[in-house]
């Protein structure tokens, strides 16, 4: 159920914002986005205008940035302090810049793709959709993320920017706000579950008023994600599983409160590093890694290795493990788009539904009969 806040808002018909004798001021009613999962943004919308809060766009951020989100037929009618806001911004957009792959799934989602009109990395991005447009010129290179090409953004005029921050020190997006180009950090990759960070779907469905779209399309990936772990439950078997591999003598694989962990936990699977904390991943050393899954029985995402061969070849120490020996090694890193992007870093954000379904087809195989790997392949 909608929740309903006040708000005080300052009205102002006409002249200036700071002319008190021309100001109203009202309390107005809004209705909360519902959020069931996501933790890092919240809306609450005022018919004419929408406020959106960003609360957590990196680890251990300091600061929440307010955005006032107007409707364009309203823009005449009121004007808002812009003190209170990081950005006030006319919606719903009709040219934006994104700046990871996982943004791409729910624009297209929202079938809005059309309004992306540039994107720093394009030969990263997987999707057909986009690559098509990208190869009829209407979404421009913009370099790369830690140094956008400026100039050319500025050309583009988008009305807004999707940033991506590990800890909001991007003197590129400092410019480009200073520009008077909105940048809205997108944080879905700090939520902790992967509902959470495919419910950033929302986010987007508010920028373009299609909330119910957005919902009705995040409604049925967690229908599909809860179906899937239920499935999961009836299966008595729960393989071990190891992840990673070696890289200079150290081995990183997910901690145990990592949404791969979860994932593999809904999948009904025994991760041998599941018990482990904290955040990023975890760096062991072979011997400890060994001394815990020399018999695991399913290994999974061996780091960027795209073969068996590539696997020996980085470090003979990975023949030594029975998954290796068995060939029960399965890696999502060789699905990729036309130029090279993988696809699980692009859509996998947006669809864990169709990435849960994937460990269970490697893991319970017996369940999931017709599904056919979306993500993940065999490594051969």
């Amino acid at each position: 159920m909608k929740k309903n806040i006040l708000f005080l808002l300052f009205i102002c018909f006409i002249a200036c914002k700071n002319d008190p004798n021309k100001q109203l001021t009202e309390v107005l009613e809004g209705e909360s986005l519902v959020l069931k999962y996501a933790k890092g943004f919240s809306v609450v919308d005022y018919g004419t205008y929408k406020i959106l809060e960003i609360k957590n766009p990196w680890p251990k951020a300091e600061k929440t940035y307010r955005f006032a989100l107007v409707q364009k037929e309203a823009l005449p009618k009121i004007t808002l302090n812009s003190d209170e806001f990081e950005g006030i911004i006319t919606i719903p957009i009709k040219k934006l810049v994104v700046t990871s792959t996982t943004h791409i799934p729910s624009l297209e989602l929202l079938n809005v793709e059309q309004t992306l009109v540039g994107f720093p990395g394009i030969d990263y991005i997987s999707s057909e959709k986009t690559r098509n447009r990208i190869e009829n010129g209407l979404v421009r290179e913009l370099g790369k993320n830690e140094g956008i090409n400026t100039e050319v953004l500025l050309e583009l005029k988008p009305d807004v920017v999707v940033g991506f921050g590990i800890d909001g020190n991007n003197r590129t997006f400092e410019t480009i706000k200073k520009s008077g180009i909105p940048v809205i950090f997108n944080g879905d990759w700090v939520e902790e579950s992967p509902l959470a960070k495919a419910e950033w779907m929302k986010f987007f469905g508010v920028l373009f008023n299609k909330e119910k779209e957005a919902d009705a399309i995040f409604n049925t990936i967690e229908q599909n994600y809860l179906e899937a772990k239920k499935l999961a439950e009836n299966s008595k078997n729960r393989p071990t599983i190891l992840s990673g591999a070696m890289h200079n003598d150290i081995w990183y694989l997910p901690n145990g409160t990592s949404t791969e962990a979860q994932l593999l936990k809904d999948a009904n699977t025994n991760y041998l590093w599941s018990d482990s904390k904290g955040t990023g991943s975890l760096s062991l050393n072979f011997e400890t890694v060994y001394s815990k899954a020399k018999d695991a029985d399913i290994w999974l995402s061996p780091s960027n290795y795209v073969s068996k061969e590539a696997l020996k070849n980085g470090n003979s120490h990975h023949t030594m493990f029975k998954a290796f020996q068995n060939n029960t090694i399965y890696s999502s890193i060789s699905t990729t788009g036309k130029s090279g992007g993988i696809l699980y870093f692009e859509l996998g954000t947006t669809r864990p539904d169709l990435i849960l379904k994937d460990l269970i087809k490697i893991c319970h195989p017996e369940l999931l009969k017709n599904h056919d790997l979306y993500f993940f392949k065999h490594l051969d």
